[in-house]
């Protein structure tokens, strides 16, 4: 056995795995001290704090009487109340009968039925709190573009130098005027399908007519996750200069091409800082979500196409970069659930359904991306946990705020038995959906 080359896939094994306990542990950590908060908050007393399920790791137990751990198994965690006789939240009712009425007051399930609800609740309140301020923090610190189409720093094309400078306003591309970069850029479709363009500038005063390149060459801006392109490890910056023998220069003849290649190998030439490779990428069947709402089925490589030059940026106000968050944040639940409407009718495939083997190739891809795509992505996920966990489903939070609810309109929280037998087939639908996402990530 070379176990000398096994060495580059053991690293590549730990470094995913490094990347999925940091992405997941942060998500768990922010979500259970939202439980942990507010039910400290409301009354409640935190016994346990969890990172981690089985053996102790490390631990240390605060004045309020909190053991704070980390387990051995990072594949969630728990905050384990006063009255629970699981990490499930599930009821002592031994050690709860042996309880006097401030005793119980200060127990998950001797609570006021508003502490409760409050406390379940938080934890996904507060997964969509962390995901608004990491978006609106991200949003900041890289700014919005400026719209004008001035120039910045040029991409680098396999081309003749181009004569746009650094700084020169575009007022026209091929006679056709440009009076905001929005013009700019909804260009592409009229232009001639050429590498080279004639530019009309404005430079210290003068109108000029110089040559630039196309608006959108077949240059990629950014490698979709678990796509053929990725595992073609195709970079950011590449240029596909043919495919197949023939020659591109648009980024929408890429588009076209690889649409109708109805799933085939594809030869690509790709020019990459001055040196010419050789790719094969098999298209994808992928259901893309629309702007306007809902999915269409398309042959994709994973590319999104990247821009000719740097766009002026400016720093958002606050207000605009927490608007910009709350319109990510919804993005990411209207998607999450028309991607799962989509499957449960049969009009997209499950295949879109991801376990944590998924969402730990995805860390670590983001994670290779560099750690603003990292971060960014951390948020994303915690978006979907948090909806997740809001479905009407026990053990989910979701599944104990319908309990609470029920006993809001009864007047009479829901028995015991009958608790612990929802919880029991509700438990047995997460497990089946768990094992169904695993198949899919190591099948489709």
């Amino acid at each position: 056995m070379d176990l000398i080359g096994l060495l580059p896939s053991f690293g590549s094994f730990f470094y995913t795995i490094a990347a999925f306990v940091i992405v997941l542990s942060v998500i768990v950590a922010v979500h259970e001290y939202g439980h942990y908060i507010v039910g400290r908050w409301s009354g409640i007393h935190a016994e346990v704090f969890s990172i981690g399920f089985g053996p102790v790791l490390m631990s240390r137990r605060d004045k309020r009487g909190t053991v704070w751990q980390v387990a051995a198994v990072p594949l969630g965690g728990y905050v384990k109340f006063a009255g629970d006789s699981s990490a499930a939240s599930s009821k002592d009712g031994e050690a709860m009968a042996q309880m006097d009425a401030a005793a119980r007051r200060r127990t998950m399930h001797g609570a006021p039925l508003w502490a409760r609800a409050s406390t379940v609740a938080a934890g996904p309140l507060f997964n969509f709190i962390f995901a608004f301020g990491v978006f609106a923090a991200l949003i900041i610190y890289d700014g919005v573009a400026v719209d004008e189409p001035i120039v910045g720093e040029i991409a680098a094309l396999p081309a003749e130098p181009f004569g746009l400078a650094i700084g020169d306003r575009i007022l026209a591309v091929e006679g056709v005027e440009t009076e905001s970069l929005s013009d700019f850029l909804s260009l592409a479709p009229d232009m001639p399908e050429q590498s080279t363009l004639t530019y009309t500038v404005e430079r210290d005063g003068q109108i000029l007519e110089v040559t630039g390149p196309h608006p959108q060459p077949p240059l990629a801006g950014s490698v979709a996750l678990q796509s053929a392109a990725r595992e073609a490890q195709m970079q950011r910056g590449d240029v596909i200069t043919a495919i197949d023998g023939v020659e591109i220069a648009t980024f929408e003849q890429l588009r076209e091409i690889v649409s109708q290649s109805e799933g085939n190998p594809l030869a690509l030439q790709v020019w990459r800082q001055g040196e010419a490779l050789e790719l094969t990428l098999v298209p994808q069947r992928t259901d893309l979500p629309l702007a306007e709402g809902g999915f269409e089925t398309r042959y994709l490589i994973g590319l999104t196409s990247g821009t000719v030059f740097d766009y002026g940026r400016r720093s958002p106000s606050v207000v605009e970069a927490s608007s910009i968050a709350v319109m990510q944040i919804w993005r990411v639940i209207r998607t999450s659930l028309e991607g799962l409407y989509y499957m449960v009718i049969g009009q997209i495939s499950t295949c879109n359904l991801s376990s944590p083997i998924g969402i730990a190739e995805a860390s670590v891809a983001t994670a290779s991306d560099g750690l603003f795509e990292f971060v960014w992505f951390i948020a994303v996920l915690s978006v979907a946990i948090g909806l997740l966990n809001l479905f009407p489903v026990p053990p989910l939070d979701g599944g104990h705020l319908v309990f609470h609810a029920y006993e809001a309109v009864m007047r009479r929280p829901a028995g015991d038995k009958a608790m612990q037998i929802l919880i029991a087939i509700g438990l047995s639908l997460v497990l089946m959906l768990f094992v169904f996402a695993v198949f899919n990530d190591l099948t489709c």
